[in-house]
């Protein structure tokens, strides 16, 4: 009787406390909304992908047998910051999403940051590029997942020049990010030794580079830097090749490259391209495993280093929910700068008062045909960037939250 009682007892505290951690959690429900292009020349970085790979999250998390409601809804914000912004307002405002995940093209993400802010709410990126995120434009309600501009020029850029490739123009999409991305790759060619003859600004998204790589061609450059991503990168490189660019002696260097555009482009033309990367899903055993779990769910294509990023940020973020016993975005964020990060993709790492994740990056050649063992087999490691070396140092991105 009494060990029926006392089991009774246990049973009943044990609810309680259930019931008391539930209670902290907004409408008992925590509700993650991945936000990003989910039909044009992002959706196969990022779109219905990213959507698996936070669903795969909180399966791995474990939250049904913890007791912990997740609900996962998706957006296509087109690439327009009106649009996502629409969108931030409504979840936040009327459909009480309590984290946004993803978000690629920085205008939207810079946009979605803000309004994140003014609603206390978390905002976790992985598919936006520009380091303003983490430098002027930081917010104590954002980080910053999975690789950004500073990363990518300093990466690509300096192996670049360092062997040989001294002289630069630039191609690059006309909005936030490319911008971003020719400011910081411009500044480590330079800084490296190297000079810039030119540059152009293309519509995005764009369709015919013809014009814009003719100049290219005309400045002899011996590198021409694609200051642009998905679509408009793998346009680029195929009316590149029609117009023998490469066959002439210049060199394509993709300032942001993904495997899905490889797959796009193909080897024959692809092979010999040096990018950075922060995963791959060929790394280790672990991402080896997590990538064919995520390409059976995803009628055979594999993962972009972004859904990767969408992966770990939201595991990283349940946790720091689970630890906080709060949904509160301003008090789950700053759990998450507190905890390590540790997760099957990314590894062991941190996060910074700035908001920006740290953790190594990789220099990759792109395979030829022959030394391809199959799909998605296309990438060569050239070099691993430590973490501490392959983002910028936090007191040089002028950072508000950042105490000097």
């Amino acid at each position: 009787m009494k060990k029926k009682l006392l089991s009774t007892l246990v049973a009943a505290a044990c609810a309680l406390a259930a019931l008391a951690a539930q209670a902290q959690i907004s409408d008992g429900v925590i509700k993650i909304g991945v936000l990003n292009d989910q039909s044009g020349l992002y959706a196969d970085i990022a779109g219905p992908g990213s959507t698996l790979a936070a669903r795969m999250a909180v399966e791995d998390f474990g939250a049904a047998k913890k007791g912990m409601k997740v609900e996962v809804v998706s957006a296509d914000h087109q690439n327009k910051p009106d649009i996502g912004s629409n969108i931030a307002r409504t979840w936040y405002d009327v459909d009480k999403v309590d984290a946004i995940f993803d978000v690629p093209t920085s205008s939207v993400a810079l946009a979605v940051s803000q309004i994140t802010r003014e609603k206390g709410k978390a905002f976790l990126v992985s598919g936006a590029a520009t380091s303003d995120l983490t430098g002027k434009a930081c917010s104590p309600n954002t980080i910053h997942w999975t690789y950004d501009t500073w990363m990518l020029a300093n990466g690509t850029g300096s192996a670049i020049v360092k062997t040989g490739g001294d002289s630069w123009f630039f191609i690059t999409a006309d909005y936030a990010f490319g911008h971003a991305l020719e400011r910081d790759t411009e500044a480590v060619v330079l800084k490296s030794g190297g000079k810039v003859l030119g540059k152009v600004r293309h519509p995005f998204p764009g369709t015919d580079f013809s014009s814009f790589l003719l100049q290219a061609q005309a400045s002899k450059a011996k590198i021409i830097g694609l200051a642009n991503a998905g679509g408009d990168t793998i346009n680029s490189i195929k009316q590149a090749a029609e117009f023998g660019i490469v066959k002439g002696g210049q060199n394509l260097a993709g300032l942001l490259v993904f495997i899905t555009d490889i797959h796009g482009i193909g080897l024959p033309t692809a092979q010999g391209l040096i990018f950075t990367e922060s995963w791959y899903w060929d790394l280790n055993d672990a991402s080896r495993a997590w990538a064919k779990r995520f390409a059976a769910a995803n009628g055979g294509k594999y993962p972009s280093m972004v859904q990767a990023g969408v992966y770990a940020s939201v595991l990283h973020y349940l946790k720091a929910v689970e630890a906080a016993k709060t949904d509160d975005g301003t008090k789950v964020i700053a759990q998450m700068k507190a905890m390590p990060t540790d997760d099957p993709l990314f590894g062991k790492g941190t996060i910074r008062a700035d908001g920006r994740k740290i953790h190594p990056a990789y220099l990759v050649e792109v395979k030829s045909p022959a030394e391809s063992k199959g799909p998605y087999d296309y990438y060569k490691i050239r070099a691993t960037i430590p973490a501490e070396q392959a983002f910028r140092p936090m007191d040089q991105g002028d950072c508000p939250l950042v105490k000097k």
